[in-house]
């Protein structure tokens, strides 16, 4: 009886360690995500940055037509076109110091079917160039909607140096100290024989303008934004208000030089944009914020999607961005090829010509 006990016991223990062997030694399970669950994971940024802003209008416009999306908070810079073009699984978090945990919840267990980015982040995945020249062209991005975002190119000086121009900032001040974000940086300090290295070996110092801790202590800030309190744009908040500054010209030659690249245009920066700007100035800068997919995504969704952001579109009016949407853009961003399901919705609304 004790040998029959013992030998039961045993096989329990054996079976038990079984179980918890399938349970515990497998592969975590995706969850149940993609276009098919109506469930498809979305890449994009943190909750204020400008992708994920945009992607938590979408969420919430896209909703009344069944489809729940599910947000990649951490699925950015260029690792969002990569994810698209790949159906890649997020990244694990890895957050920089000035994004509060708070804005970057843990991503979805799923692979990514769709993204919200800038319309340059994906014109260089497509064509393989900038960030992703390495790469080679990812060719199977569709556009489904172009999101306006305008975001400047912004040059500013302290007063207290006394300058009006950065010509003459580099030949009164050596070394000098950069904060730079966004933008043609290097574009724009090669026009004055410059490089970020020739700075750095002066004893001089470029910063990243997202980093707070930068914008302590500088002569001259290099950077896109627009008055939007986002990681990538808040440079301007913080320094506009904390310090008096000199908003130069850039030369009318250096702004056609930076207009070559075709991700920019020629525009003008408001009169009282930011404190201390007290007329027009001319720059360049970029607009869109795009939402886009894999050519191989489903019609009906790419339609869904179209429509609800032009159904919706009352929503981007109480965002903390200058976001705004036009029929005569929505459907065209340079040349990257338009999803055919939105552009059937397109067509349909008379948007397209």
């Amino acid at each position: 009886m004790r040998k029959t006990i013992g030998r039961l016991t045993t096989m329990h223990v054996v079976v038990a360690t079984l179980v918890l062997l399938g349970v515990f030694g497998r592969a975590p399970r995706a969850d149940d995500t993609g276009f098919a669950s109506r469930k498809p994971v979305l890449a994009a940024a943190c909750k204020v940055c400008p992708w994920g802003a945009a992607a938590e209008i979408l969420k919430q416009a896209a909703q009344p037509y069944g489809w729940d999306i599910q947000i990649c908070y951490n699925c950015w810079r260029a690792d969002n076109p990569k994810l698209v073009a790949g159906a890649g699984m997020p990244p694990r978090v890895v957050l920089p110091p000035y994004i509060p945990p708070s804005q970057v919840p843990p991503p979805p267990n799923g692979r990514v079917d769709f993204g919200v980015t800038s319309v340059q982040n994906v014109f260089n995945a497509y064509h393989g160039s900038g960030a992703f020249t390495a790469d080679g062209p990812r060719s199977n991005l569709r556009l489904i909607a172009n999101i306006q975002a305008p975001n400047y190119l912004i040059v500013a000086v302290k007063a207290s140096l006394g300058v009006t121009d950065l010509r003459a900032l580099w030949e009164k001040r050596r070394p000098v100290r950069i904060v730079a974000g966004s933008g043609d940086v290097d574009g724009v300090l090669a026009y004055y024989g410059l490089t970020r290295q020739a700075i750095e070996s002066s004893g001089g110092h470029i910063g990243n303008g997202n980093d707070p801790e930068e914008r302590k202590n500088f002569d001259v800030v290099i950077a896109g934004g627009s008055l939007g309190n986002a990681p990538e744009y808040n440079v301007w908040y913080e320094v506009s208000q904390k310090f008096d500054l000199v908003y130069p010209q850039l030369p009318d030659d250096l702004l056609a030089q930076l207009a070559k690249d075709p991700t920019f245009q020629r525009e003008v920066i408001p009169n009282g944009l930011l404190r201390g700007i007290d007329h027009p100035i001319k720059t360049v800068a970029r607009t869109g914020i795009m939402i886009y997919s894999r050519a191989d995504a489903p019609e009906d969704f790419a339609y869904a999607i179209a429509k609800a952001m032009d159904e919706h579109q009352d929503l981007l009016q109480w965002g903390h961005l200058n976001l705004s949407y036009n029929a005569r853009t929505v459907w065209k961003a340079l040349d990257i090829p338009l999803h055919p399901g939105a552009a059937r919705y397109y067509r349909e609304q008379r948007y397209m010509k």
